[in-house]
C-alpha cells in the first residue's frame, strides 16, 4: 500500500463495515460513516504507522479491491512475538473471489518475515461469516472475549489466534 491507496482502502472500509455489520450494528451509525473522514483519518495514520504497522492492499485489473493490515498486539499481556491483524476487507462484489483468502495468506507470510510467531484477530461474535472466514484460513477462538460500544449498544467481539509458519 502506498499513500496513494488511501482513498480506495477508505472506501473499502466504508463499505466494508455497512455491509458485513448491518445488523450488528445501529444502522444510523453505520450510514453516517464518511469515506472523506475516513480517508482523512487513513492517510494521518499511514503517515505516522512508521515501520510498526503493515498496509497490503489487493488489486484487480488495476484497480484496489481488498485492503488487510497488521502490526505488533495491542492485547494487554500478549506474548512477544505476536502480531494483530488489525483489519481486513474486501469489496463486497468481490467476497467468496479468493481475494480475502490471498490478502490473509500474504499478511500472515509478512508477520512471519518480520519475526512474529502467532497472529491474533478480534471479531464481532455474531459475525459468522467472518468466524467461518478466519477459521478456514486457520484461526481458532482463545476463549478471550470483550464488548465495545457503538452508538450505545454493546458489540460483543471473540479473539481468535493462529500460530504462523517461519
Amino acid at each position: 500500500m502506498t499513500a496513494d491507496d488511501c482513498e480506495a482502502v477508505a472506501r473499502i472500509r466504508v463499505r466494508g463495515w455497512q455491509h458485513a455489520y448491518a445488523g450488528l450494528m445501529p444502522a444510523a451509525y453505520l450510514d453516517a460513516m464518511s469515506v472523506e473522514e475516513d480517508a482523512a483519518r487513513r492517510r494521518e495514520q499511514f503517515g505516522a504507522g512508521g515501520s510498526r504497522v503493515v498496509n497490503v492492499v489487493a488489486e484487480r485489473a488495476g484497480e484496489t479491491v481488498g485492503w488487510g493490515c497488521f502490526g505488533p498486539s495491542r492485547d494487554t499481556g500478549a506474548p512477544d512475538g505476536t502480531a494483530e491483524l488489525y483489519a481486513l476487507y474486501v469489496r463486497p462484489e468481490h467476497l467468496s473471489t479468493g481475494v480475502g483468502r490471498s490478502l490473509m495468506a500474504e499478511l500472515r507470510v509478512r508477520a512471519a518475515a518480520r519475526g512474529y510467531r502467532s497472529m491474533s484477530l478480534w471479531v464481532l461474535t455474531d459475525n459468522s461469516r467472518a468466524r467461518r472466514f478466519y477459521t478456514k484460513a486457520g484461526f481458532t477462538p482463545d476463549g478471550a472475549s470483550e464488548s465495545y460500544e457503538v452508538a450505545n449498544v454493546p458489540v460483543p467481539e471473540v479473539r481468535y489466534a493462529a500460530r504462523l509458519n517461519a
